[in-house]
């Protein structure tokens, strides 16, 4: 089962988008939702309305929904999706019934897919760290054992619920670079694409996200161009992550850059 969701977790949108993408790549079809009447404050997480052709209203509900993957299921590999909004409230709760989804799919291993922001330039590839609490994972996998400690969002509370269920967690994060943060962000799409086909074992089709990566690689620079304290601090990063010479950050640097993270947004808020 591998999950995201939109919200505190989910940097530029990149996780909730590489669930999108690997639902249509592998043909996903619903199984279950949750009733978001449990679990979303409807003034923070806003229904939406849209018109059909014939001009009837629908209104969309914020909400999440476990799905079911078409094209990889196999005796050896089936593959479960959860695509949600981070609950406003009962977070246990919510928990509870994604896991009881969990069990009647027999689900064995549940990877979780996060995105934060941290101080990294858009021009270089993006760090992901890929942990685990599971000894027999970190070995199949090559994974580190997650150190951090401090605030989590849903998919911490999950993973860690789920371990209690005696289901194997993968904890999966990709940094986005804070000065472009606004969704949508390819790359970072692009970048947990690449783990979850390593971590499933079966290819996803990348359709047209190579290319609009490229395209918003290319309006990054221009940013930076245009703006020169942006363009001092990209240089500044760069050269930063290539006096490191590491393509993937540890976990401590994950951990520091989160805490980062955190102060910006209490500092930004007024706290």
């Amino acid at each position: 089962m591998v999950a995201a969701f939109e919200g505190w977790n989910d940097a530029g949108s990149a996780a909730s988008h590489a669930i999108d993408h690997v639902a249509q790549t592998w043909e996903a079809q619903e199984y279950g939702a949750l009733d978001p009447e449990d679990y979303h404050d409807f003034q923070v997480s806003r229904p939406t309305l849209t018109r059909l052709s014939d001009g009837e209203q629908v209104i969309s509900w914020p909400g999440t929904v476990v799905s079911t993957c078409a094209a990889v299921s196999t005796p050896d590999r089936r593959v479960s999706l959860v695509r949600g909004i981070e609950p406003s409230m009962r977070w246990r709760q919510f928990c509870h019934e994604l896991l009881d989804y969990a069990e009647d799919l027999e689900v064995k291993t549940l990877i979780t897919c996060g995105a934060l922001l941290v101080d990294v330039p858009h021009t270089r590839p993006f760090p992901t760290f890929v942990s685990s609490e599971s000894d027999h994972a970190r070995q199949v996998w090559d994974l580190e054992r997650s150190d951090y400690e401090g605030p989590i969002g849903i998919v911490g509370v999950l993973a860690h619920e789920a371990q209690l269920r005696g289901i194997t967690v993968l904890s999966m994060w990709v940094g986005v670079p804070h000065y472009v943060a606004h969704p949508p962000n390819p790359k970072a799409t692009l970048t947990l694409l690449g783990q979850i086909e390593r971590l499933v074992g079966a290819p996803i089709d990348l359709g047209d996200l190579p290319d609009e990566a490229d395209a918003w690689t290319r309006g990054a620079d221009e940013l930076a161009e245009q703006d020169e304290e942006i363009g001092d601090h990209v240089r500044q990063l760069e050269s930063l992550m290539d006096e490191a010479s590491l393509p993937e950050a540890s976990g401590e640097a994950i951990a520091a850059e989160f805490e980062q993270f955190l102060r910006r947004r209490d500092g930004g808020m007024g706290k």
